[in-house]
């Protein structure tokens, strides 16, 4: 059994992969509009977050959104180092409670390494797990290795979506709304 760490010398060779911002409502609002649009059947959530401040913030924005909605309670919020051993104790945590979806706030790398160690060590499935923003980064599904992120999905900050489709990262501007036609006669 080979290990699931990425190589420092493979993070280097991506250079400087940006830290999450923090998230925008188009962002948060887009996110929530992934969980429950039609066809989806999204019940119970699980949220996933690196350390950093805007992880935290919106990781926490989700969940308040989430039960805001009408949704049942988050079942667990997760958090994991930019930097660890293995990442199994998360990589447990975050599939303890056996979620319909995950959702995720991370740094790049970070979200990188816990997918690898979530492909690896658990039955977590990437089509079942959505992402803010900082995710939807082509590097990222590189950094991760081939089919460890296939068919997650996620936000953009501007209010679009994004879905990694073997190794390619797609994203969909934000739907534009009509203008209103005027009223009256001419």
């Amino acid at each position: 059994m080979t290990s699931p760490l990425i190589p420092r010398a493979e993070v280097a060779a991506y250079g400087g992969l940006p830290s999450p911002a923090p998230h925008t409502d188009a962002e948060l609002g887009a996110l929530l509009a992934l969980l429950t649009g039609p066809r989806m059947r999204i019940a119970t959530v699980v949220v996933g977050h690196s350390r950093d401040a805007a992880s935290r913030s919106s990781a926490a924005a989700f969940a308040e959104a989430w039960c805001e909605a009408g949704r049942q309670p988050v079942l667990a919020m997760v958090d994991w180092p930019e930097a660890a051993a293995s990442w199994l104790r998360a990589a447990h945590r975050f599939t303890a409670e056996e979620p319909d979806a995950w959702v995720v706030a991370a740094a790049p790398v970070g979200w990188a390494q816990m997918s690898r160690r979530l492909r690896h060590s658990t039955d977590w499935d990437p089509a079942r797990t959505f992402g803010f923003a900082a995710l939807g980064d082509s590097r990222v599904p590189a950094l991760a290795g081939p089919a460890t992120l296939h068919g997650m999905r996620g936000a953009t900050a501007d209010g679009g979506t994004w879905a990694i489709d073997r190794g390619w990262v797609t994203q969909q501007l934000p739907a534009r709304r009509s203008p209103v036609p005027p009223r009256g006669t001419l």
